[in-house]
């Protein structure tokens, strides 16, 4: 699979974010970079799935600006993304990925090659519904691969999967990463930020309040904030 170089970096300056009168982000400036992955944290409703949305492209700051590759307005023709709940076509495994495909690269190779990569190999025929949640994910991360991205955005991708279906997602992670594909991912699971996370960025109430590579960020939090959190207390 080609490793494309486009659409990074992507820089937010200032972003906000509002749905009425509550601010979903707030003052957002961060620089999504080549590099290993970058692991959003923080508690339920700290603005982690917006936050994506927003470097997908599919909302738009309410203020602030927000660059791909130095360009506004980018098409997300460079960018996948995989949420929580990944819907499943009506169809076969192969036929979700023929979908997902340009139609020059409709090929059964291309399609065995994608099936391989999230270990899906002699799954082509399976109706796609009837996957186990773990086969389900692993299925949406080959479509969104299918569009051969350079940045791979992901929300909460294991969660509520057993432990072997996690560790099937995270082995497919780290390969797509060391294919040089930037990997952007949400998690609530602060072990497999340990795991995962090249760089951390931890949110909370819409605010980045603290990002740090992840060894520094683990076990030095700078922030009361980020200590307590780390340490599983509850942050409110």
């Amino acid at each position: 699979m080609r490793a494309p170089d486009t659409d990074l970096p992507i820089v937010l300056d200032n972003v906000s974010v509002r749905a009425r009168d509550i601010a979903l982000l707030d003052g957002v400036s961060l620089a999504v970079t080549q590099g290993p992955a970058t692991v959003l944290i923080g508690p339920n409703g700290s603005g982690k799935t917006t936050l994506l949305r927003v470097l997908m492209g599919l909302i738009g700051p309410s203020t602030g600006t927000i660059t791909w590759g130095g360009r506004l307005h980018a098409p997300p023709h460079r960018r996948a993304i995989v949420f929580q709940r990944p819907a499943m076509l009506r169809r076969s495994a192969a036929a979700n990925l023929r979908y997902a495909l340009p139609r020059r690269e409709r090929s059964e190779a291309r399609v065995n090659e994608l099936l391989a990569l999230v270990r899906l190999s002699g799954f082509e025929q399976r109706p796609a519904r009837r996957l186990s949640g773990g086969e389900q994910q692993r299925l949406a991360l080959a479509r969104a691969l299918a569009r051969d991205p350079a940045v791979l955005l992901l929300d909460e991708p294991t969660a509520s999967l057993d432990p072997s279906a996690t560790k099937a997602i995270e082995d497919i992670i780290r390969d797509v990463a060391a294919r040089g594909v930037k990997v952007v991912m949400a998690t609530h699971d602060l072990g497999q930020a340990r795991r995962l996370g090249g760089d951390i960025v931890f949110l909370h109430r819409g605010r980045v309040v603290e990002m740090g590579q992840a060894a520094d960020f683990f076990n030095t939090p700078k922030t009361k904030e980020a200590q307590t959190f780390t340490a599983g207390d509850l942050l409110v």
